[in-house]
């Protein structure tokens, strides 16, 4: 024991010393909080209420973000709010226009999902809620990336941890690993191969800890960020001590303008914040447009008779244990001669078994001999019953619940439906089904009419990292394959002939582009149809790439992509992990606006996981 003393404690030391320059550099790095400039009702600047949502919150994005641009988008009469009565709940959204010009990304994410599950451009505010919880969280994500997009581009907030104070953690990673692997080797000393175990400690502390190291921390400010946020900190100030805004509806948006979307940015809005939900509903109070109009619908979902959603086949076998076992009760006990207390309830014991098995066999009976068909809206589906699982098989579901409005009545009961039918309708479909009504189980299922809800599916795999995503936030669309960052990038899959062609304002075919294969680097050219090259984008690694950033750190930086990025006229390139990105213009063939080549060079930033040519895939 006392040989494992000084082992366990250099590699406590060392892990431990690790954590200590981590813990400093989060204490080091945390948002300053600016001072509020003094009240005013006057706005400061042009930035949107998500932006200002961050930055009055200290750099952390709440709800309030999609909520105030929601908002916003009615001020700027996108959306229109009626309010019917005196309860904010009731009030209906109403979309004049389904695709207006002008928006930012975020905005059209919300706008979309308002126009994608309205019906008869009307949908009640309660019904904005998501119904699956895969659905809100892919659709708060990406959300979030495209707000802090969006204040990155402002010059307004960055990343916590840079690329410096990575490249510190990493090499203090190293240096931690190395220590727990001297300390594995010193206690392993005297084994048959105690390098081996050595080795291992230093490959699992040095990627624990980079992990630790690179994984997402949010935001912080910058100078401009904290000027900023002051001003609308002053605006927060003035509202707080207006009389009455703070009980404002989303309909006083008509008089209130863009006042009331800022307040709700900025905290100071109490009944407009607590009525817009866009995040999960409840399941036990549904909106359905079933029949053309919306109405709410109370769900129950059963979970206590042990008939419900089970198969015919278990059903008439509990019903054939339990008769059986009834009779068998009855049979032994009434050959008894004396008839004591114990007895009688044993015989009451056997004859309620028998009584329940043949009541199950009944019923399992009718159920077979008469099902029924429902036709209705799918309202809601969630997981209701699974396999226990063990330690090298997780849980798996075997029967869900699937509650429909056939429009009958405003409360319905859930039915249980087999898992491998779930994916065969999502929300909001109209189906019908054939079901058997006493143990409430789902037998057929047929889609008669798509519903609204695939409209407003976030269809985009939820797979990529948070900077990716950022990055993405102008428009692109993740590739299908995510891999490592030492697989070979094709150039080619970053950028699309439609997006450069949008950009360049000319249309362009894509040239080469596969990946570099065993060179360090790779290019595709993107030409005009009388085959001169616009644009050219190029994938350097290596020494290749280092020597390119070299030379563009003399050029002006472009903050907010990749780790770090440069630009010069005619030319942008970014740098994220050991890949280089670099983006070309011919000025003889186009003159596109700078801020296309910088969107273009951060859509192929953000794409970098998922570019993998055709021969790695």
């Amino acid at each position: 024991m006392g040989s494992l003393v000084l082992p366990v404690a250099i590699g406590a030391a060392a892990v431990g010393g690790w954590f200590l320059l981590y813990t400093l550099i989060l204490l080091a790095t945390r948002p300053a909080r600016p001072d509020p400039a003094p009240a005013t009702q006057d706005l400061p600047g042009s930035e949107p209420p998500a932006v200002v949502s961050l930055l009055a919150g200290n750099w952390e994005l709440t709800e309030d973000a999609a909520e105030s641009t929601f908002i916003d988008l009615a001020a700027r009469k996108y959306l229109e709010f009626r309010q019917p009565g005196n309860d904010p709940m009731q009030t209906t959204v109403h979309v004049p226009d389904p695709n207006p010009p002008g928006l930012l990304p975020y905005e059209r994410r919300i706008l979309d999902r308002v126009v994608g599950l309205a019906v008869g451009g009307v949908v009640p505010l309660a019904a904005l809620t998501f119904r699956e919880q895969h659905q809100a969280a892919a659709f708060e994500k990406r959300l979030r990336a495209e707000v802090v997009a969006d204040a990155r581009a402002r010059g307004l907030s960055r990343r916590r941890l840079g690329p410096a104070l990575l490249v510190l953690l990493s090499g203090a990673a190293v240096v931690a690993g190395l220590a727990v692997g001297g300390a594995v080797l010193l206690a392993t000393r005297h084994g048959h191969d105690p390098l081996r175990p050595a080795g291992f400690g230093w490959l699992v502390t040095f990627v624990v800890l980079s992990g630790f190291a690179n994984r997402p921390h949010g935001e912080r400010d910058t100078d401009a960020g904290r000027a900023v946020a002051a001003r609308w900190l002053g605006v927060k100030a003035w509202l707080r001590n207006t009389e009455a805004f703070a009980d404002l509806p989303p309909a006083a948006v008509a008089v209130w303008d863009r006042y009331l979307s800022y307040g709700d940015a900025l905290g100071t809005t109490r009944v407009a914040s607590a009525v817009i939900d866009l995040g999960m509903g409840n399941r036990k109070r549904v909106w359905s447009s079933y029949g053309g109009t919306w109405h709410r619908v109370r769900v129950r979902y059963p979970t206590f008779w042990p008939r419900y959603g089970k198969t015919a086949p278990r059903l008439i076998g509990r019903g054939l244990f339990a008769a059986g076992l009834g009779v068998l009760v009855l049979y032994a006990l009434g050959r008894v001669p004396t008839g004591g207390t114990l007895i009688q309830i044993g015989l009451f014991v056997g004859g309620i078994l028998l009584g329940y098995g043949l009541y199950v066999l009944v019923r399992t009976a009718i159920d077979l001999a008469a099902p029924r068909t429902i036709t209705g809206q799918v309202l809601w589906q969630q997981v209701w019953r699974q396999t226990a699982g063990g330690e090298n098989s997780p849980p798996r579901p075997y029967l869900h619940y699937l509650a429909i409005d056939d429009g009958s009545d405003d409360r319905t009961t859930a039915w249980g439906m087999p898992s491998t039918e779930v994916n065969r309708c999502v929300d909001g479909d109209t189906v019908t089904v054939k079901v058997r009504p006493w143990s409430r189980r789902v037998v057929e299922l047929t889609v008669v009419e798509q519903g609204t809800m695939r409209r407003v599916q976030v269809a985009d795999p939820d797979t990529q990292n948070t900077e990716a995503l950022v990055a993405l936030a102008l428009g692109g669309t993740p590739g299908p394959h995510a891999v490592g960052p030492a697989a070979p990038v094709s150039p080619g899959a970053l950028l699309n002939t439609d997006e450069v062609s949008r950009a360049l304002g000319m249309p362009v075919a894509v040239r080469g582009g596969a990946a570099a294969g065993p060179l360090p680097f790779g290019t595709a050219q993107f030409c005009t149809p009388d085959g001169r090259v616009a644009l050219m984008v190029m994938v350097l690694r290596g020494m290749p790439a280092q020597f390119a950033m070299r030379s563009a750190r003399r050029q002006q930086p472009l903050p907010g992509i990749g780790e770090e990025a440069y630009t010069a006229p005619g030319f942008a390139v970014a740098r994220r992990g050991d890949t280089v990105v670099g983006v070309t213009v011919r000025g003889a063939t186009a003159a596109p606006d700078p801020r296309a080549v910088y969107w273009l060079l951060a859509t192929a930033v953000g794409r970098l996981d998922a570019a993998v040519s055709p021969k790695s895939a």
